[in-house]
């Protein structure tokens, strides 16, 4: 059974070590991610999300197993003209290709309709690739855009559910 469940401040250290997986993966993306000295990739804005408004981390979890997680954005931290914005999405390698990640975009859709914007980096085929299966199994229209944030080609994704 599939649980999405909002990531306590003590648990903020299992968030990192998911972070640095996350971004491990991430970094055949992009040369601006690198592993740091001690071994391990960092996320140094991980304290923020329990101190601004509208940073949300949850943790995805099947059968009282963790998963994964994911970063939802909202109003006000999310300065743009969308409701939300799915963030940081990461299932662990084991859990892939199990139906886990659509299950969870299908249960925050249920639970939380308005505008949405997605953002994928432009090399990360895969993820392109798994929103796309999103939105026409959904049957969702978006717009796209590509553009550089960051310093990095991106696209963006903006739909409503």
């Amino acid at each position: 059974m599939l649980t999405i469940e909002k990531v306590p401040k003590s648990q903020a250290g299992v968030l990192q070590n998911l972070y640095s997986l996350y971004l491990h993966d991430l970094s055949a993306y992009t040369p601006s991610l690198d592993i740091r000295e001690d071994g391990a990739f960092h996320f140094e804005e991980l304290p923020l999300f329990w101190k601004v408004e509208g940073l949300s981390p949850y943790f995805i979890k099947v059968d009282d197993k963790l998963t994964g997680f994911f970063l939802l954005l909202e109003q006000p931290a999310l300065q743009q003209e969308a409701d939300y914005c799915i963030n940081d999405f990461f299932i662990l390698n084991k859990y892939r290709k199990q139906g886990i990640a659509s299950e969870t975009v299908k249960d925050i859709f249920s639970h939380r309709k308005g505008t949405y914007m997605i953002i994928e980096l432009a090399g990360n085929k895969r993820a392109i690739s798994f929103w796309k299966h999103i939105y026409e199994s959904l049957h969702i229209s978006f717009q796209e855009k590509k553009i550089e944030l960051d310093g990095e080609p991106t696209l963006i994704q903006t739909f409503s559910v």
